[in-house]
């Protein structure tokens, strides 16, 4: 067994069972898809630590989220074999290549262009054929491919993603972390009859994503 291999079995059976993930298509998914694979050369060796992993190459910084809340939020999501499924802010892939394991076609779209070229660069190599990456803005999603049945947040948002929302389907949900209040929670949204549910998970921490941070308030 490869170093790699024996780091990613201690993950999942250190930081991702061990946090409730009873998912076994989750935990297989996790066992098989190699997250060093979405990791910048020189920080592989960081790829199966318990943290928010910075994986940017520009001034920007963009992140995989924590393993355990990975795993954490594509249970929450109870993503089905016929599901399509928006990830918004992926950054290089690794929880939309784990979506893809789950899902029948999986969108994912990230703000750095270059990061987005490496997603489909992972995604490519490792050949998964039902998920694709886009360029795109956190707070756009891609209308093209909408509405889905399942939208995850790669990271916070401190102010409601409206219109990420309205790319749901009906009876869809949308998962992710919410900062807009103390302490930032893991939140479940769904939409209903055109209304939307809120719910939160568990209390949880992530970096927040480009473009749903709260506005600066004014000071004299």
């Amino acid at each position: 067994m490869s170093g790699f291999s024996t780091a990613r079995l201690k993950m999942v059976d250190g930081q991702v069972r061990t946090n409730d993930v009873t998912d076994r298509r989750i935990l297989d998914a996790m066992l098989t898809v190699p997250r060093e694979a979405f990791v910048p050369a020189s920080r592989q060796a960081l790829a199966y630590l318990d943290l928010d992993l910075d994986v940017s190459e520009g001034p920007a910084k963009r992140f995989l989220i924590k393993p355990q809340l990975t795993g954490k939020l594509l249970q929450d999501a109870e993503i089905d074999e016929g599901d399509s499924v928006l990830v918004v802010g992926c950054a290089t892939g690794y929880l939309a290549a784990l979506a893809a394991k789950l899902a029948r076609q999986v969108t994912a779209t990230e703000c750095d262009s270059a990061l987005a070229a490496k997603a489909r660069e992972a995604f490519a190599t490792l050949g998964l054929a039902n998920v694709t990456c886009k360029a795109a803005a956190c707070t756009e999603g891609d209308p093209s491919a909408a509405p889905y049945d399942v939208i995850i947040l790669n990271g916070a948002a401190e102010v409601t993603p409206e219109g990420l929302l309205g790319q749901l389907k009906e009876g869809g949900r949308l998962v992710g972390v919410s900062a807009e209040s103390r302490p930032p929670r893991a939140v479940i949204v769904t939409r209903t009859h055109g209304e939307f549910g809120h719910r939160a998970l568990f209390d949880a921490t992530a970096p927040v994503l480009p473009g749903l941070e709260r506005a600066a308030a004014f000071v004299f």
